[in-house]
């Protein structure tokens, strides 16, 4: 895997701020790959946008009274802003009102597709409001899924991430008034599926897909690929290009799938070789089908994985019985970056839905506490008053020492097995770096007894030194998961901060060097 790898994350809708959900999403977890990727020396470009356009925003603002441009000019700064302090770092957000040459490119893509019959007009029927004289769309719309009988609005459903053309929900309603709505024919511009059929099968095959995703391909070929709609009438988005479909804008979905497309490599001749997608299962469908349709569709054939979430349930309330904070920004505000990351990716919903309660977060706040701050603040605080706080010059040793170093290697390869883009598992990866505080917390409490002994002396600069190895691969190891401390942590042992994740990373400060430990906890606040 020498090649540039090119990550992904869904697009957030900008009607609303992030929530713990987004962050337990895709966000958290695709920042962790990119982190070890770059510090491992890999060229990596970790692409990601708003989806301004999104029906919902537009929903929202007529909800509020306001105009959608603002609804969605807020809500991205929100949104950018609660990444930020998530220590979420990517390489572009697009915005897609005011990003240089967006709009023409996406025009381009889509008129293109078009003059090239990958885009054709249909004629189906559509939801349409008779009281709010407003066609229904995407969040305009909600009814059932004609395939799960679950509710869901107009496009793809969440609950089964199959998609939908809005006219086959069943018992429509105007999202805006509640209304009945009334089907009426309208001529709108599809993207039929079904000759990608073979190609897709191919991609699907080689993609390494998982079960999830797996069984709605599986199931949207044995249906028969379906044609999806890329436009609507409607007054918010991107006007379709050309004359014959006035008052049409571009349909979301694809919108957002041509935004990745725009922010990894708008001129195909510099596509990247591989690619990694993070999403939730709802919105697997845009994901693992349009967008191969769309790279295919120009002649382009990429490795593409799928790291996939399910939902986060929320459950219990906050403190005192109150409403949990459950938006971004106030648990970031309560708990700091690295209580939060780490707990998400912890309790990451992979396999089915996840609780997420209050108290569960607090309890990770607590373990950072009593075992890593607690072991790092004993080692800062042996160093200062054993050797005045400089490192002592002594080679490491200490009873255990041998086993336990042994130990650290064989943990420094399955922490990249977890970090690795094709067995990706943060959470085997936080495990893992329990793991190293505990033994090394052990190991410090074992040669602490030996320390008030005859020998004593001689055998405490070694067990620091020992343990100070430990805090550097530490500082490595955990930046990925925990970024603000393991910087942290890097700057009070005098270590660059960013080393790669691995064995050589186990290395303590040079001998004489000055630590200088923060006057709070490392890890958290």
């Amino acid at each position: 895997m020498s090649s540039r790898l090119w990550i992904t994350a869904t697009p957030p809708a900008s009607h609303g701020e992030l929530h713990v959900g987004h962050l337990a999403g895709p966000y958290v977890a695709a920042d962790v790959l990119s982190r070890y990727l770059r510090a491992d020396g890999r060229s990596v470009l970790f692409v990601t946008g708003t989806s301004d356009h999104n029906s919902s925003v537009e929903l929202r603002a007529l909800r509020d009274g306001r105009k959608p441009q603002e609804v969605a000019e807020g809500y991205r700064q929100a949104i950018c802003a609660d990444l930020l302090r998530a220590g979420v770092e990517f390489d572009l957000i697009t915005d897609p009102r005011s990003s240089a040459g967006y709009r023409r490119w996406v025009q381009d893509l889509f008129a293109r597709l078009r003059a090239d019959g990958v885009i054709a007009a249909r004629t189906r029927l559509m939801p349409y409001c008779e009281p709010c004289e407003r066609w229904l769309y995407g969040a305009h719309a909600t009814g059932d899924c004609p395939h799960c009988g679950q509710p869901c609005r107009a496009g793809v459903c969440h609950a089964c991430a199959r998609p939908n053309d809005s006219g086959e929900l069943l018992s429509p309603r105007c999202s805006l008034c509640g209304t009945a709505a009334v089907l009426r024919r309208c001529r709108r511009l599809y993207l039929p599926l079904e000759p990608f059929r073979d190609r897709l099968a191919d991609h699907w095959r080689s993609s390494g897909l998982p079960p999830r995703v797996a069984a709605l391909c599986e199931g949207l070929a044995e249906d028969g690929l379906p044609d999806i709609a890329v436009c609507h009438p409607a007054e918010w988005g991107l006007p379709v290009p050309g004359d014959d479909f006035g008052g049409h804008r571009i349909d979301v979905c694809f919108e957002d799938v041509a935004m990745h497309l725009y922010g990894c490599w708008p001129d195909h001749r510099a596509a990247p070789e591989e690619t990694v997608h993070f999403c939730g299962a709802g919105h697997v469908f845009c994901q693992a089908v349009l967008l191969p349709v769309l790279v295919l569709a120009q002649g382009v054939k990429l490795r593409h994985s799928f790291r996939v979430n399910e939902t986060l349930r929320f459950e219990e309330g906050g403190p005192a019985g109150r409403r949990p904070a459950l938006w971004a920004l106030d648990l970031l505000t309560e708990f700091g970056s690295d209580t939060l990351r780490r707990h998400v990716l912890q309790c990451r919903p992979t396999d089915g839905a996840a609780p997420f309660r209050h108290s569960d977060l607090e309890r990770t706040r607590q373990w950072l506490d009593s075992t890593w701050n607690d072991w790092l603040g004993r080692l800062f605080t042996a160093v200062r008053e054993e050797s005045a706080g400089l490192v002592p010059d002594a080679a490491s040793g200490g009873a255990g020492w041998d086993i336990l170093h042994d130990r650290l290697i064989r943990t420094a390869g399955e922490l990249r097995e977890a970090y690795d883009p094709r067995s990706f598992d943060p959470r085997r990866a936080v495990a893992l770096l329990d793991e190293v505080v505990r033994s090394a917390d052990d190991f410090g409490h074992a040669n602490g007894y030996r320390w008030h002994g005859p020998a004593g002396p001689d055998r405490r600069g070694p067990a620091i030194v020992a343990q100070l190895r430990v805090a550097g691969a530490l500082a490595a190891w955990a930046r990925p998961v925990m970024p603000e401390g393991a910087d942290r942590l890097a700057s009070a042992l005098g270590l660059p901060a960013g080393r790669a994740v691995g064995p050589e990373a186990l290395t303590a400060p040079a001998a004489g060097t000055r630590l200088s430990p923060p006057s709070g906890p490392v890890f958290g606040f």
